[in-house]
């Protein structure tokens, strides 16, 4: 049985007349990279936030490891780490300096541990500079190895690609499949962008308006509802001629940029292959897609 580490019971935050989070129930296993997705606004910080204990929730609990938030904070928060938004820094000390620092609060924190995390980040050449000279990109990484600086069993972040070239965004990607994989650490990565968290996640959560909308498996809700294939083949007019013939099994026919786009079961693709063929049609390249981006528009269009 998967161990939960991480539980919330409608967990929700309200300001004023306005819920940003409200009737928020997550879980997260041991292990998992749990995707947490939705657009700007969605509410994704504000949860974050109410785990790390940074703001009071206005109703609803938070178990971490089986403690309490609200009655065990420190046994909970003491092996999670994480960073949200913007990582704060001390611009004038070095990246070393900063780190030391954040380790002295978080216990006793070695020098080799601390080059060991600069090391991981990319960082190790530019230990001694002083943050302030550092890129966007560099801060970023940063911020994770402040977040893992205690080496924490639960590693919560929050847009860590955010404002990133797609150079940065790989580093960042690579870097949370090697804290996973090697380092056996569970991940908590929220983000706005779709593709980041298909590639890296296992499990995932979107949240719209501040209410769950979906949560589970990511492989197996990419498998639910409908599915497209995206067909190259040639000519055109052939190929939708034989598209049309066989409209019972296809729902919806779209061409675009010399391709077409068919909604279909997956089950009747060899079907159509054949059917492609034997009509004399080169067929250069059958392609299914259920992309997270498709779930997440069918998602939160039906609580829009």
């Amino acid at each position: 049985m998967n161990e939960t580490i991480l539980l919330t019971r409608q967990l929700g935050k309200r300001y004023k007349k306005r819920w940003a989070v409200k009737n928020l129930n997550l879980e997260v296993y041991r292990g998992d990279v749990f995707g947490f997705l939705g657009p700007n606004g969605a509410g994704k910080s504000t949860t974050i936030r109410m785990i790390l204990s940074l703001i009071k929730p206005t109703e609803g609990t938070t178990e971490i490891f089986g403690h309490s938030l609200k009655s065990h904070r420190s046994e909970a928060l003491s092996r999670v780490g994480g960073i949200v938004e913007k990582p704060d820094f001390y611009q004038y000390l070095s990246a070393y300096k900063n780190l030391e620092i954040v380790g002295a609060l978080s216990g006793d924190v070695k020098r080799k541990r601390i080059f060991e995390m600069l090391d991981l980040v990319g960082l190790s050449d530019r230990a001694t500079d002083r943050v302030k000279t550092y890129s966007h990109g560099m801060k970023q990484r940063l911020g994770i190895a402040q977040a893992l600086i205690s080496d924490p069993e639960l590693v919560i972040l929050d847009e860590p690609t955010n404002g990133l070239d797609p150079q940065g965004m790989k580093e960042v990607r690579d870097l949370i499949v090697h804290l996973s994989r090697d380092q056996k650490k569970t991940i908590i990565l929220s983000s706005h962008l779709l593709n980041e968290i298909e590639m890296v996640a296992n499990r995932m959560a979107i949240i719209h308006n501040g209410e769950l909308v979906v949560q589970g498996d990511v492989n197996t809700l990419l498998d639910e509802g409908e599915k497209y294939v995206i067909l190259h083949a040639e000519p055109l007019q052939k190929v939708l001629s034989v598209l049309k013939r066989r409209k019972m099994i296809l729902k919806n026919i779209s061409e675009k940029e010399r391709r077409f786009e068919v909604i279909m079961d997956f089950a009747v693709i060899p079907e159509l292959n054949k059917a492609l063929v034997d009509a004399g049609i080169q067929v250069r390249a059958l392609i299914p897609r259920r992309s997270l981006e498709d779930l997440f528009l069918s998602m939160t269009e039906r609580t829009t």
